[in-house]
């Protein structure tokens, strides 16, 4: 069940109060939406604290605070609250109340005509495992992972991204914090969010995928290596794709900046043989005004060799894209894709396909 509990811890002084008849008074909070990220059911409830500050003059109370789920209850102060006074409410949270990603709306009434304010907490609850071996059926070494592989999803290079990633301790070891060594590149780093995981009991990990670090673009799978005392080394694999980022653009920049625009987006090469190499063409044009900049040209099998003659183009510029695609050893209805990223702000990665029927 979730609680909720107003705790005020205010200053009290005395100010005469101005009347406020044009603008109601309200509270001012710090942030309206709290993220509580992934929680195991047995780390019991989770506090959530919204800091508030009242910054006008007329003295306000509150009069109500709810929720959009019937099975929580509030708890909170009507006390007065006046001008520059601050204070918090505290929400508490039941991870067993909820399964997988939740969100939970706060509703803050207060005295005067229009003061309402709407609060959130969100996160991801999951339950307690009955049967860890299924629920976790990915080993490293003792350490069991739900997935064959960390996924980071899409990265950018303007940030860091993270992941949480659940592991159960199949060991007869505790594992600390402060005793794990990360061994991998520069662009992941790994934390134990626990400060201790007991033997045949769950905990978390956090993933950091650090784009600007990788230096490059496209889709990556690095391997990782976790050292915990007693000889406990877990192996594993990280994907991610990697994005350039690009501010958001405003109407005067659009026509200016490097736009690509790439012809045929798709080739069907019908019925071909396996034995049969294959060569086709894709023109890649700069429609924009500044030089366009092809970053890299990323293709999903080892069986496609991509050629470009340079990497920029000049405006109104255009040049081919020379694929050969190697048909060995595959046979049914085929298809490759082909990534190109550039520095088109709007575009910075396009695909183009190539179709065949391999007999």
């Amino acid at each position: 069940m979730v609680v909720f509990i107003f705790l005020a811890n205010l200053i009290s002084f005395i100010q005469p109060a101005v009347a406020q008849d044009s603008i109601p008074s309200r509270l001012v909070w710090k942030v309206n939406k709290l993220d509580l990220g992934t929680i195991l059911e047995e780390q019991g409830e989770q506090v959530a604290i919204f800091e508030f500050t009242h910054a006008l003059d007329s003295a306000v109370w509150i009069e109500r605070v709810w929720t959009d789920c019937g099975c929580t209850s509030a708890d909170y102060s009507q006390d007065t609250i006046m001008a520059g006074e601050s204070g918090q409410l505290q929400v508490v949270f039941d991870p067993s109340s909820a399964v997988g990603d939740f969100s939970r709306m706060v509703v803050v009434k207060g005295n005067l005509a229009g003061m309402q304010d709407t609060l959130f907490i969100e996160g991801k609850s999951i339950p307690y495992p009955s049967h860890p071996e299924v629920d976790y059926p990915f080993a490293r070494g003792e350490i069991g992972f739900r997935m064959e592989k960390i996924n980071m999803g899409d990265v950018f290079t303007n940030e860091p991204s993270s992941r949480t990633v659940e592991i159960y301790n199949f060991s007869d070891s505790t594992l600390l914090k402060d005793s794990l060594s990360y061994f991998g590149p520069v662009h992941i780093q790994v934390k134990q969010l626990q400060d201790s995981i007991e033997s045949k009991q769950r905990g978390l990990l956090e993933i950091t995928y650090i784009g600007a670090e990788k230096n490059d673009l496209g889709f990556f799978e690095d391997h990782i290596q976790m050292i915990w005392p007693d000889s406990l080394v877990v192996n594993a694999d990280v994907i991610a794709n990697v994005f350039e980022f690009y501010p958001n653009l405003s109407k005067d920049q659009l026509g200016l900046v490097p736009s690509l625009r790439i012809s045929p987006t798709e080739i069907d090469l019908k019925e071909i043989s396996a034995d049969e190499i294959q060569e086709v063409f894709y023109t890649l044009t700069n429609r924009g005004r500044e030089l366009l900049e092809v970053k890299k040209v990323q293709g999903n099998c080892d069986c496609l060799e991509l050629t470009l003659p340079k990497t920029e183009l000049a405006p109104g510029e255009s040049m081919d894209l020379r694929v050969v695609f190697d048909p060995k050893g595959r046979q049914g209805i085929d298809q490759r894709n082909i990534y190109i990223f550039s520095n088109d702000p709007l575009n910075s990665i396009q695909s183009i396909i190539l179709k065949s029927r391999i007999k």
